[in-house]
């Protein structure tokens, strides 16, 4: 089956191939399975990654669901708005249990793209209870900084919080690279910004973020987090920065 151009994601109706498939209790056909593998291919190729058929299962499994994730809970600390805009938020989010995956690729988008395949296996039945899961978000991804203080490490930490009813008794997995870990609340201040999450989009909104909030020697700045909403088939998914203050681990 040939790939599609990236040009051709334009043409692809991408909501009315998910709703389709959401409000459709029906198994999927050949042609709908093979059009969503096809669209996730070619939005796979502008992060530089393969997506192989054996994905189709999770990626379907995670169409058909995409209404139900959970939103991440937290308590609001403060909001810094200007001229009606709100430019960044302070918040806490709950301890608890999360599941990640460590990749070290080329590139940061390749990291986050293949770590966050394993984790759909993961909730797509391939776990200790063999059902689907349930997912929550955002799907939260580390950026650790070199000691030039500009260039990424290597290694990208990619993980989604588990729903409520499973952290009482978290699944496990059959793959070795996902670990689910049990970490303490963390305190964040987040921006907001649209469209791809790659080492030159987040590198350009550290800085504009950084302008934004100011000197603070309380926020870290050998990591930071990114927080992604939405299906990375989205032209402009909605996404956050996360700037992280020096007592979290």
């Amino acid at each position: 089956m040939a790939l599609i151009s990236l040009e051709d994601l334009d043409g692809l109706d991408e909501d009315q191939l998910d709703d389709d498939i959401t409000h459709n209790p029906e198994p999927m056909d050949e042609e709908d399975s093979d059009r969503l593998l096809t669209h996730w291919q070619a939005v796979g190729r502008t992060h530089h990654v393969s997506v192989p058929p054996e994905m189709t299962g999770p990626i379907q499994e995670m169409t058909r669901n995409r209404q139900q994730r959970e939103p991440l809970p937290y308590a609001l600390i403060s909001r810094h708005e200007k001229m009606g805009e709100v430019r960044y938020e302070e918040r806490v989010y709950p301890a608890g249990y999360w599941a990640c995956v460590s990749r070290s690729e080329g590139l940061y988008e390749q990291s986050i793209s293949n770590g966050f395949m394993n984790l759909m296996r993961f909730i797509c039945k391939e776990n200790s209870s063999g059902v689907y899961l349930g997912m929550t978000v955002p799907v939260l991804s580390d950026v650790k900084i070199a000691s030039d203080g500009v260039s990424f490490l290597k290694e990208v930490e990619t993980c989604f919080f588990l729903p409520a009813a499973l952290q009482s008794c978290p699944p496990h997995s059959p793959q070795s690279d996902v670990a689910i870990v049990h970490r303490q609340p963390i305190r964040i201040v987040a921006s907001t910004f649209y469209g791809t999450t790659t080492e030159e989009t987040i590198g350009r909104q550290i800085g504009l973020m950084w302008e934004q909030v100011g000197p603070d020697a309380a926020l870290r700045t050998d990591r930071y987090i990114v927080a992604v909403y939405e299906n990375p088939g989205i032209p402009q998914r909605r996404n956050e920065l996360w700037f992280l203050r020096h007592h979290q681990s």
